[in-house]
């Protein structure tokens, strides 16, 4: 039941990732990625307040682990830091590594607190 819970979640997640990166992007004309540091923001922060409001475990395993794993991403991170770093975009992926880290713990920091 755990798994199909995760399923569902995901399945909602991770479309909402891609057309909200497509839609932030969409509006900003440079090379840094804000759609992806946008949902991985939300993400975390909604990460946080989950933990901290601290669901049953179904409720867990649908919001937390699949929406949230869904909606946020590692690995797009990444490879578009790459991307910037192969361009020769130094500052931009430089940026995007410190901002993202730094955002998204306190976005979930700043959850976790609400929340409990």
């Amino acid at each position: 039941m755990t798994a199909l819970l995760v399923f569902l979640g995901a399945a909602v997640g991770a479309p909402l990732r891609y057309l909200t990166d497509r839609a932030v992007q969409s509006r900003h004309d440079t090379l840094f990625p804000w759609g992806t540091l946008t949902v991985n923001i939300a993400g975390a922060l909604l990460l946080g307040l989950i933990t901290g409001a601290a669901l049953p475990e179904g409720m867990s395993a649908l919001l937390g682990v699949g929406f949230c794993g869904a909606l946020t991403t590692y690995s797009t991170f990444s490879y578009e830091t790459l991307r910037l770093a192969e361009q020769e975009a130094y500052l931009y992926a430089i940026a995007n590594v410190v901002v993202s880290v730094l955002a998204t713990a306190g976005a979930a920091l700043l959850g976790f607190g609400l929340a409990a």
